[in-house]
């Protein structure tokens, strides 16, 4: 059985864009109590009877936390998990299993899940788990916000500056990096300068940091 989605607590979802708790189960009465329980605690939720319409109904941009039976018609929550996944969406994950789905829940959290909450649920856990993840959730947007940031910033550099860039970051001084590029110490200062002000940065250290926001393989 399918039912629409239906949205509680969200007057202002499309304006605000605040944080809200997506359901998926196919169980009414579970649907029901949880929407209950979240808005308890003041929290938005969106509930769906199935993967196949969460999906459709899901934007990257909206901050929040997944609540997902492992067993659902058609695509399970596995598959659902791994399709966030393919689409690059770090949104957090709190699994929802009967006693037959443990396995299948034990795979999602190896992939990533937040955790598994065996049913019936724990008022008091869930709450917890919620929070953990709307806080997890909130942490990754800010990192992926400055990532954003440094690439943009690291995209206002000449390429001679870039080139000036990947030696600082390798720790070599300026005399060493003028001699490698046959320029003299004062140019590197100059690009040094100019990097440091493009980049919104005080320090090597923290250019390094900007950059492995978005290259993770930086030293």
């Amino acid at each position: 059985m399918t039912v629409p989605v239906s949205v509680l607590h969200c007057p202002l979802l499309m304006m605000t864009n605040p944080a809200c708790v997506y359901i998926v189960d196919d169980d009414l009465a579970v649907l029901d109590a949880l929407a209950v329980l979240v808005k308890s605690v003041n929290l938005n939720v969106l509930l769906f009877s199935s993967a196949d319409q969460f999906l459709k109904n899901y934007d990257k941009s909206q901050p929040g936390c997944l609540i997902t039976d492992v067993y659902l018609p058609g695509m399970d929550g596995l598959a659902l998990q791994e399709r966030l996944i393919e689409m690059g969406s770090q949104l957090p994950v709190i699994v929802m299993s009967g006693h037959g789905d443990i396995p299948l829940a034990v795979n999602m959290i190896r992939k990533g899940a937040l955790d598994f909450i065996e049913k019936p649920f724990s008022n008091h856990r869930m709450l917890e788990r919620i929070q953990q993840a709307l806080s997890l959730d909130e942490q990754r947007r800010a990192k992926a916000s400055k990532s954003d940031l440094s690439q943009q910033y690291y995209a206002t550099l000449t390429p001679r500056e870039k080139e000036v860039l990947e030696y600082l970051i390798d720790g070599l001084p300026n005399k060493v990096i003028a001699t490698k590029m046959s320029v003299s110490p004062r140019t590197i200062e100059t690009h040094r300068a100019n990097i440091l002000r493009k980049m919104d940065s005080d320090s090597v250290v923290s250019l390094t940091q900007q950059i492995a926001h978005f290259r993770p393989d930086s030293r």
